[in-house]
Order: C-alpha cells, then structure tokens, then sequence
C-alpha cells in the first residue's frame, strides 16, 4: 500500500483528505501526536489508536505521546502523585504493546503547561470561546454529569498542545473530534495554524454491539485481563453472524465489537489470522485479510464461536507483553 492508504488506514475520516494527502508526499520528519489521560492501565480504546500511531512510524513519521497528566488533574481523575504514577506504567505499556521506543517521544503535559508563554496563549484562546462550545467538545470525553470550569478549558489546552509539541498531524478517537474542530477553528484566531487531524473508529459495547466501549462502563478488555480474562469476556460478546446487525427494538445502532476487534486490532498486527476447528467441523481456517474472515462469518462458513475462540488467541498475544509489565512492575514495587 502507499503512504496515505498506510496513514489512512482503518481510520474513519482525514480532516481534510487534502492535508493529509500533503503530508503522505512528504512524510520523513513529520510529527503525529496522540494525548492520553493518565486514569487507568491501557485498555482497548488506548491500543486502536497505539496501532494507528504505529503505522504512521511506518510511513515516516516521527511520534509524540503526549501523557496528559495536567488534563488529568483538571478531569478529577487523582492527585498528581497518583497521576504520574499510572502514566509512567502507561508509557511502559505502550513500549510492549509495539510502539517503537527510538522513533516515539513521550511528553507530560505539566513539562510545558505552566510555561507563562503558554498560560497567556491559553487566555487569548479562552477570549475567543465561549462557554457553550467547550462543553459541547467536552460532551463525549469529560467525566461526571456537569462540565466544570477546568473541564471548559480543558479543550483549550488540547488546541495549544498542538502547537506547543510542533506537530503535523493530530490523532485521536472519534470521540476527540469535537475538541479536533475547536481547534482548526479557534488557533487561527490567534495567529496559528488549523491542525490536520486523523480519527480511528470507536469499538462498541462488547456486550450489547450499541454505542462505544468503555473502560467505565459495560465490559472492557484491558491489559490488567488474563488468559481466563480474556477469553470469558470475548465468548460474552455479542456476535451475531453479520457484520452489519439489526437495531435494538428501541431503533438504537449495532455494530458486531467481535468483527471490529479483528479489522481494527488483530488484522493491523498479523498478516494471517487462523481459526482453529476440529477436522469434523471442516479444521482449520486460514485467513490473510478481514474481508474473507467477516465474508465467512457472513455466509455461515465460520461460525461466531469459533471466530471468538480465534480473537480470545490473538488478543491474548497482543496484551501478554504490557501484562506481563504490569506484573513486573507490580512484583518491585
């Protein structure tokens, strides 16, 4: 594939397909930035967008993580004692999840956060927002039930950070991309640049196929799962045998987590994919790419149990080496 179906790849939209065309012509030296809230160990939300940032090294480009340990504080998610420490555990589980250590440079937000340069451009942003349009970029990502004045201004500082780490290209879920368009709209105002931005899919509720997956809520994977872990939640999934599901009788959307998992997840990361069956089931199956897996499961070939006993495997290889971290880490402490 070329470059832009590399950097594109998996991905639900390029803001605007124009800019990042530009950047796939000249990708070498190129900066791609992802910002992570230090709340918690990484789980599958974390690991679709780590997987997006590696193809970008692929492609070129140079990678900033930014650990957002101020937007942290500011999102009631600990002290900053207790924030750092799970941001040093994060950054560690990065590391063995694939990102590459000497192409990736990892940030905290509190390096640069209180510089008075910075401080004074986060003023002249909040003289040009108001108080509705942050919370309306707050909507998918601020915890509890009411934005509080650091949740306003919390998406201010996402905008700056862009131009404070230099970089090209910003990626996110799409759950940032209220925050992504503040942004290219407010930072010219103040005589900077509108930022190109990259955003991966959300995985829905492994269990109900509706909305998004959440460490918080509902069933997540995560590098804290075990073998047994794993294994229990995926066999729990809804799955049915298509990859475009029905709505529920309330007419909310579906989607099929199992199948997102492997185009988004386990495709990504191994070039072929095998479902192991009994010889009276018709043994083994071999697949090189999503489409045949999910037009197997389409037509009755692979059964939907036998496609979560294949995920439960490889999921299992993605995490074993950030568990494994964890329990190093857990084991010196």
């Amino acid at each position: 594939m070329d470059v832009y179906e590399r950097i594109t790849r998996n991905a639900t939209e390029v803001v605007t397909e124009e800019e990042g065309r530009a950047l796939a012509d000249d990708p070498d030296g190129k900066r791609a930035y992802v910002g992570y809230e230090p709340s918690g160990v990484l789980h599958i939300g974390h690991m679709l967008t780590a997987t997006k940032l590696m193809d970008l090294q692929d492609a070129g480009f140079e990678v900033t993580v930014l650990l957002a340990d101020v937007h942290a504080y500011l999102n009631d998610k600990g002290t900053f004692e207790e924030i750092r420490e799970t941001a040093e555990r994060m950054k560690a589980q990065f590391l063995a999840y694939g990102l590459d250590g000497d192409k990736t440079e990892f940030v905290y937000g509190s390096e640069f956060q209180f510089d008075r340069e910075y401080v004074l451009d986060l003023h002249a942003l909040e003289l040009e927002t108001s108080i509705s349009r942050a919370q309306r970029a707050m909507a998918e990502i601020k915890s509890g039930d009411t934005v509080t004045v650091s949740q306003a201004v919390y998406p201010l500082m996402q905008a700056l950070d862009i131009v404070y780490l230099d970089v090209d290209l910003a990626v996110g879920g799409m759950e940032q991309r209220k925050v992504h368009m503040l942004a290219r709209d407010t930072l010219p105002k103040i005589g900077e640049e509108a930022p190109t931005c990259l955003h991966t899919p959300l995985i829905a509720d492994l269990q109900t196929g509706i909305g998004k997956m959440s460490a918080s809520e509902g069933v997540s994977i995560s590098m804290e799962d075990s073998t047994e872990d794993i294994e229990e939640k995926v066999n729990g999934a809804y799955c049915p045998p298509t990859r475009d599901p029905d709505p529920t009788d309330d007419g909310e959307e579906r989607e099929n987590p199992v199948l997102q998992i492997f185009e988004y997840h386990v495709f990504p990361r191994f070039e072929t994919v095998v479902v192991d069956r009994p010889d009276e089931y018709g043994g083994d199956l071999t697949y090189d790419d999503y489409e045949s897996l999910a037009a197997d499961l389409e037509s009755g070939e692979l059964h939907p149990a036998d496609a979560k006993g294949a995920l439960a495997t490889y999921l299992d290889d993605l995490i074993a080496p950030g568990r494994a971290k964890l329990e190093a880490a857990e084991t010196d402490s």
